[in-house]
């Protein structure tokens, strides 16, 4: 004979680990991972981490500095929820501002180069973003020329935030991906590493680190040449420099080509699990030769986007 629940049970007690939040409440707090295959030949008494910045709501790094710009356009005045945000991007800020307008009702338009990846565009648009397509040729900077021409003949119908200008970009790693490295690591880490698009994670990291410990060395990382497959690194030689960054503050600069930053890509999916993009495949390349340079030491780096948004890229196989 079967038995029925009492109504009179008292139902399980939540787990705080189970606390309802906000998505946006979601982004940061990243964990730091151990790389052991793809550093295997680090000496032994050095440590490489990457920080899993793809496991962010948003699918990359860069939640964070679109959720800092439009809290502080909207506490600030300068952006009226009437408005439609409007910035210039490779993919990952545009998803980031994309997904956070759908979740507090913005509206957005993104303008970013034709030949960003399809799988980026795709994610752009199921958010509801309106997107303005530009020459591929003249990559991002093309893109912010035409959001500048479009802002100034509107100027009350758009917020833009110029991620490439603003403080606040390189203000949310200070106060969050630096930070959390540091408690990440017990203070410990000796070597940070990671590329060059807005700055902004360079920036506001290494600003942190420093700090904290004079002595941590930073390292940038750039694309080798101007034409390169890349998205969202920058070739400074080349390019527009973003506003927000200083070209005095890295300890020392290091460059890479596309095909090398891709096999390393792949290896992190195949030797790792980790299914990321390009950059940080370059970011990872980067710091392990960082790391085959020291007798010891903690290196950590950015695995800045998730790797889904470049399945239709060739170079997986």
């Amino acid at each position: 004979m079967s038995t029925a629940v009492s109504a009179a049970s008292p139902s399980p007690t939540p787990s705080v680990h189970s606390a309802p939040a906000d998505l946006i409440d979601n982004i940061g707090q990243t964990p730091l991972l151990r790389l052991d295959r793809v550093a295997a030949d680090v000496p032994e008494a050095v440590t490489v981490y990457g920080k899993a910045e793809h496991l962010n709501p948003g699918g990359s790094v860069k939640d964070r500095p679109a959720q800092r710009m439009i809290e502080d356009g909207l506490d600030s005045g300068a952006f009226h929820p009437d408005q439609t945000l409007i910035d210039a991007t490779s993919g990952n800020t545009g998803i980031a501002y994309a997904m956070i307008g759908a979740a507090k009702g913005l509206d957005v338009t993104l303008a970013l180069p034709e030949n960003a990846s399809e799988e980026r565009k795709k994610v752009l648009r199921a958010y509801g973003a309106e997107l303005l397509l530009t020459d591929p040729m003249a990559g991002t900077d093309g893109a912010q020329e035409r959001v500048k021409e479009i802002v100034a003949a509107h100027p009350d119908r758009y917020f833009y935030p110029d991620q490439y200008n603003n403080d606040a970009n390189w203000q949310a790693h200070y106060d969050g991906t630096g930070a959390e490295i540091l408690e990440q690591t017990d203070g410990q880490v000796s070597h940070f590493v990671t590329g060059l698009g807005t700055t902004g994670t360079f920036m506001g990291v290494t600003r942190r680190l420093k700090a904290h410990d004079a002595s941590i060395q930073c390292v940038a990382v750039e694309p080798a040449t101007a034409m390169h497959g890349l998205e969202g690194l920058k070739h400074m030689d080349t390019a527009l420099v973003p506003g927000i960054y200083d070209p005095n503050l890295a300890d020392a600069h290091c460059t890479y080509d596309t095909e090398t930053a891709v096999a390393l890509t792949r290896r992190l999916a195949q030797e790792e699990g980790l299914l990321v993009g390009p950059s940080a495949g370059a970011n990872v390349v980067a710091a392990l030769d960082v790391a085959r340079s020291l007798d010891a030491g903690v290196v950590v780096t950015i695995l800045c986007d998730t790797g889904t948004r470049y399945l239709s890229d060739d170079f997986w196989e």
